[in-house]
């Protein structure tokens, strides 16, 4: 028999979906306020990077259009993940958003990189730039960079999706610092090689916020159990209620970035299998608690299973077969 913790957690459930849609309404206003501060930045930076012939404002007018990019890539995936489910899809669409934050970061590693070899050559064949030019672009960008991450930062904290949107604010932020270095050396020294240079410290930064966005969205991606959950502490659970005597097939994932499941397999003792209901109850409250897991399936018989498999290795067969574990 498999039990579904749908149901008995239906009024905290319909609470959090409350509170979920009122936290999107407000996130969706700041990115679209984001986005509209963000793109007159990115044509700013664009021709006064062209307009000071600054590699470092031309780079940094890259990584703000990737900013525009991850910003309406974020904003469009609050919609799509609101979408109900459906016969193909029935845990609805709630992964696009650690796609589109794969995808934000991976897609910034390229430019970046690309960045960095144009600023190794302008290194080594420096050309002059117009410093007083740069200096007032990248001031006014630093300024519109600091309100945007402002904006996001509180929202970032605990969502993945505009997390990897706010890792591009702050990083062309930071990007912003160095073009504005960069423009004071050239003003009082005339070492145009610091335009380059500070171009590629750019990228260096960059890269630690994006490969970090990469790891966590594809640990998702691929079934991870979620880096908040100590699986041996659930296990604990599971074992706590009298009657329990061993559990076996566990496994915990996420759907999205904080919404987790759990399935397993629970051995009960003959003699208490009658309040079967009420372990599982016993379960699943503590579960939803302590861990905000509120998606588990618990299973109480299983043939074939092997009691001492606690995650249930799965079996590649072909159909006809009976069990997978």
């Amino acid at each position: 028999m498999a039990v579904h913790n749908h149901s008995g957690h239906d009024h905290s459930i319909h609470e959090e979906s409350a509170l979920s849609r009122d936290l999107d309404l407000k996130v969706k206003r700041r990115l679209l306020v984001s986005i509209a501060l963000t793109s007159v930045i990115f044509l700013a930076e664009l021709i006064g990077g062209w307009y000071t012939n600054s590699l470092a404002l031309m780079s940094d007018a890259a990584h703000v259009f990737m900013d525009v990019f991850a910003l309406s890539l974020s904003f469009f995936a609050i919609y799509i993940a609101e979408m109900p489910p459906t016969e193909k899809r029935t845990y609805g669409l709630h992964r696009v958003e650690v796609f589109v934050s794969f995808i934000n970061s991976f897609v910034l590693l390229l430019i970046t990189a690309f960045i960095f070899y144009k600023g190794a050559v302008r290194y080594f064949s420096p050309e002059p730039v117009e410093s007083v030019g740069v200096l007032l672009v990248a001031a006014i960008g630093l300024v519109v960079n600091l309100m945007v991450a402002r904006w996001l930062h509180h929202y970032a904290v605990s969502d993945l999706n505009v997390k990897s949107a706010f890792i591009h604010v702050v990083g062309d932020a930071a990007a912003s610092v160095g073009v504005i270095i960069s423009a004071v050396i050239i003003y009082y020294t005339g070492w145009f090689q610091a335009d380059p240079l500070i171009s590629m410290l750019i990228c260096v930064i960059i890269v630690f916020g994006a490969v970090k966005i990469i790891r966590e969205s594809s640990h998702i991606l691929l079934e991870g159990v979620p880096r908040e959950i100590d699986l041996n502490r659930i296990k604990a659970v599971i074992l706590a209620p009298v009657g329990v005597s061993s559990v076996h097939s566990l496994h915990v994932w996420s759907i999205c970035h904080n919404v987790f499941a759990l399935s397993a397999h629970v051995d009960i003792i003959p003699t208490q299998r009658w309040r079967m209901g009420e372990i599982f109850s016993e379960i699943n409250d503590v579960l939803a608690h302590d861990y905000h897991i509120f998606y588990t399936t618990l299973q109480a018989e299983c043939s074939g299973c092997n009691p001492n498999d606690t995650f249930g290795r799965i079996a590649h067969k072909e159909r006809g077969h009976g069990h997978l574990h």
